[in-house]
């Protein structure tokens, strides 16, 4: 027996994160922003089959990429097997600013 995918909803402000990563790393280099693309979805698809990993602060859970110097920040819906994509947010910056700008 298979257990149940995860559904992955993400908020506007992690839309927004990705965004504006495929941007900067476009003007670094042509396609690399499409691998950076490539490697989130690729963990997306991984978070659908197995999304506990550790909780960093309050609910969240995060999980950092292994190419690209960010994290995703996510809760998870048990109830409704959703899984919400908060954040993905650059190493190097502090979760705590990411919660006083949401």
């Amino acid at each position: 027996m298979s257990k149940a995918h995860f559904l992955i909803l993400l908020e506007p402000d992690a839309m927004d994160d990705i965004q504006s990563a495929i941007d900067f790393y476009d003007q670094k280099q042509v396609g690399l922003g499409k691998q950076f693309e490539k490697e989130l979805n690729d963990y997306f698809s991984s978070l659908e089959k197995a999304p506990y990993f550790t909780i960093r602060y309050d609910d969240v859970h995060c999980l950092p990429l292994k190419k690209f110097p960010f994290m995703i920040h996510y809760t998870i819906d048990n109830n409704e097997k959703k899984l919400i994509i908060r954040a993905v947010f650059h190493t190097a910056l502090n979760p705590k600013k990411w919660k006083e700008v949401r």
